[in-house]
């Protein structure tokens, strides 16, 4: 698929022609490159428009799957010398990464929210406007369930199982997942219906759960302004993303106690030593994990 890409051909050529990079090099290149495009798809952007945010974002999900700095380090040096290519070719007129820093050693993790802090936010919500409850339903089920936003607006109705407590997921690469899910979330939800009722899908967004007012998914950045506001609302001054609502999930969920593998997998990501690990991991485990240490499901002294 890789060679299949003309782009990707072109900068194969300058490595090795221009940059007199050695073959072992230039594969090194290419991995790096291929971990955006995967990145570039799942945003549903070409590599050609990446914006400096967006690689900000990308460096953050570096971070949340335990890419150690010094790798992180090494990615991104591939990944610059890539916009360099682009830039000197004219494929592009702004270097995207000009202003990116390379990782340090103790590099700070994204910021994490207590679950106070998200409780504030979730309080902050006006329900008495039309997308009010969307929006508290949207947000729960983001910390609930350590959604990617992709996942979150692209989340359907079919997708939610209530009697067995899960909600299937389309992550990257098109891979489902199955992850355990809240009853405060389900709660959420069913409270949103009667809302969503009220307005008419277009043609194509009939199962969508989260609609906007034209009756549409959400966009990405419609769900970014709508935890921006809220953060505001809530007057929590740190720098909120959807990411942060996951990257919380999983703090919460390890310093409860939970197993690591069983995070990685309700996360969705590859694994990080080998993908055998998670064969054993049953869907009954995950629940249990997900019932027995995160802060949605804990008894309330």
């Amino acid at each position: 698929m890789r060679q299949g890409n003309d782009l990707v051909r072109r900068y194969m050529a300058y490595l090795k022609l221009e940059k007199s990079l050695s073959g072992n090099s230039i594969e090194a290149y290419l991995s790096d490159l291929d971990k955006l495009l995967s990145f570039a798809e799942d945003e549903g952007k070409n590599v050609k428009d990446i914006s400096y945010e967006d690689l900000q974002q990308f460096l953050a999900q570096l971070r949340d799957i335990g890419i150690q700095p010094r790798s992180q380090a090494r990615i991104l040096s591939g990944i610059k010398s890539f916009y360099r290519f682009l830039l000197l070719d004219d494929y592009i007129k702004e270097d995207p990464t000009e202003l990116l820093e390379s990782p340090k050693i103790g590099f700070k993790l994204p910021e994490v929210l207590t679950v106070n802090e998200i409780n504030h936010i979730l309080d902050s919500i006006d329900l008495t406007r039309p997308e009010g409850q969307r929006n508290r339903a949207m947000l729960e089920v983001l910390y609930s369930c350590g959604l990617r936003v992709s996942e979150l607006t692209h989340l359907c109705y079919s997708d939610i199982y209530p009697k067995e407590g899960f909600i299937r997921v389309e992550g990257k690469g098109n891979k489902q997942r199955l992850v355990p899910i809240s009853e405060t979330a389900l709660r959420e939800i069913k409270n949103y219906l009667p809302d969503r009722n009220q307005v008419t899908p277009k043609k194509g967004f009939e199962d969508v759960l989260f609609l906007s007012r034209r009756g549409t998914a959400l966009s990405r950045v419609m769900v970014f302004h709508i935890i921006k506001v809220q953060v505001e609302e809530a007057g929590i001054h740190k720098k909120v993303s959807p990411h942060t609502f996951r990257h919380s999930f999983a703090t919460h969920l390890l310093e409860g106690g939970a197993n690591l593998r069983a995070i990685q997998e309700m996360l969705g990501h590859e694994s990080i030593t080998t993908t055998e690990i998670y064969t054993h991991i049953d869907r009954e485990f995950l629940r249990k994990e997900i019932l027995e240490h995160h802060p949605r499901n804990l008894p309330h002294p």
